[in-house]
């Protein structure tokens, strides 16, 4: 096997031992411990989106037997989002302080304590409160699961291994609606109300994910920035001898690694520089993604009810439409790293827009479910490429704080859109509402178009 461990001159300064240690990461094979930390990783996914999507079920649920007008529906959908945007805040920029492992274990941690309280909410505003609490936990949720793995993966297979970790994310969306119809179907199980029974599902599935990433290591790119140069490399060397044992042959030579500065950046530094243009590309880009994006899952239940299906009905149709996120996002797998990220964003961000569309303006049944059904496979194809995309435009000291600050964006548009969707689809309807869903997205194809930077297979420290 290759000598991985030579003495000088990676050890002679934090900029040649952090960008030697990002090599030797980078040039490693594909292994089954990769496909182990994708699949750890990514099925904490899961009940983020399980979560972000169980908004829009509650608030059909809840409709009735709460008695709840348009603002009582609003808040349902929005408390989780206001509570991930302070905590997309405040996580994402104490990953960068105190590590990602941490912060992966506290945000499932609180939000699966909270989730299983918000189960037994005697009210609305217990409900709401707790929903908050819970979102506040998991804001930072994909923003680590975006940094963790960008960082631990061979730059060759960065886009297809974080793809594939959101294609069992995305298995949470269906659940939630399929769960919600059957639950909602049912009324009661022992002797409890079933949209219960969706909370205390997220908070049990939670709660097992929290162990089992606790044997996950710390990223050796976060600890050479924060001059933990011995515990980066026992982590790299191990994981070394680990590769070669599994894929059974020697390593490749660690390439020639560019010298580019390993240390820790200010938030101040995100406005400063080539760095301004790409936070200003991203920020605008988060306002505008929720709409087309998030708009589409977390209203669609509302919106099959404002076409006169019942809440049974709606979750059922719903159910069916978001059998393509799975669908979409393992579509993606294959494209991810084939495509240039900008490019596969842009070609899916319009057909979000056409299927919105069509989606807005259909009656029958069958078109209902087919243009949902379609959108979502787009939708995935477009958050699978902008997801690996925020990791590689920022630094590693500043990445996740970027990342994270930006995603609240999006996080805190999610809370203002159900109060002017829902009052938009009453007065002038599903298409109306859509249609104005589509002109966002041609606004954000063509911000991304002059504004962001080619990334694909390129490394990180390159970028």
């Amino acid at each position: 096997m290759t000598d991985t461990t030579s003495p000088t001159p990676e050890r002679r300064g934090g900029t040649l031992i952090g960008n030697r240690a990002a090599a030797r990461l980078d040039r490693l094979p594909p292994s089954r411990w990769h496909r182990r930390i994708t699949l750890v990783v990514g099925i904490g996914a899961f009940f983020d989106l399980y979560e972000i999507f169980l908004g829009g079920v509650l608030a059909a649920v809840l409709a009735d037997r709460w008695h709840l007008g348009h603002t009582g529906k609003s808040w349902v959908i929005a408390a989780g989002f206001l509570g991930m945007f302070v905590g997309a805040n405040a996580l994402s920029v104490l990953a960068d302080r105190l590590g990602r492992r941490r912060m992966f274990l506290v945000n499932l941690g609180a939000y699966s304590v909270f989730s299983l309280a918000a189960a037994f909410a005697p009210d609305l505003p217990w409900l709401l409160a707790l929903r908050f609490l819970a979102g506040l936990g998991l804001g930072a949720e994909l923003v680590l699961v975006d940094t963790y793995l960008a960082e631990f993966l061979p730059r060759a297979v960065r886009g297809r291994y974080i793809a594939s970790a959101y294609t069992l994310g995305f298995l949470g969306v269906p659940v939630a609606a399929l769960l919600g119809a059957r639950l909602v179907a049912d009324h009661r199980l022992f002797g409890i109300d079933g949209w219960r029974w969706l909370l205390v599902a997220g908070a049990l599935g939670a709660a097992f994910i929290q162990l089992m990433r606790r044997q996950l290591p710390e990223s050796p790119r976060w600890l050479t920035v924060h001059g933990r140069h011995e515990e980066a490399e026992r982590i790299v060397a191990g994981l070394e001898e680990r590769v070669g044992r599994e894929t059974g042959g020697s390593l490749p030579s660690v390439p020639e690694a560019e010298t580019v500065p390993q240390r820790r950046v200010p938030l101040v530094a995100m406005f400063r520089g080539d760095l301004r243009r790409r936070t200003l590309m991203w920020w605008i880009f988060q306002i505008l993604q929720t709409v087309g994006y998030y708009g589409f899952g977390s209203l669609a239940p509302v919106v099959l009810t404002a076409k006169g299906h019942t809440v049974t009905e709606s979750l059922l149709y719903a159910a069916l439409s978001f059998c393509g996120y799975p669908l979409g996002s393992a579509l993606s797998v294959p494209l991810i790293d084939r495509i240039e990220r900008r490019t596969l964003i842009i070609a899916a961000a319009l057909a979000i827009a056409g299927c919105g569309l069509a989606f807005g303006f259909a009656d029958a049944t069958w078109a209902i479910i087919a243009f949902g059904f379609l959108l979502t496979v787009a939708s995935n194809v477009f958050s699978n490429a902008f997801h690996v995309y925020q990791t590689e435009i920022f630094p590693t000291g500043l990445r996740s704080s970027a990342i994270g600050i930006a995603y609240s964006l999006s996080r805190l548009t999610s809370v203002v859109l159900p109060f002017v969707a829902l009052p938009v689809l009453t007065r002038l309807g599903p298409a109306a509402v859509f249609t104005g869903s589509a002109v966002l997205m041609l606004l954000l194809c063509a911000n991304v178009a002059v504004l962001g930077p080619r990334s694909t297979g390129r490394s990180l420290e390159r970028i």
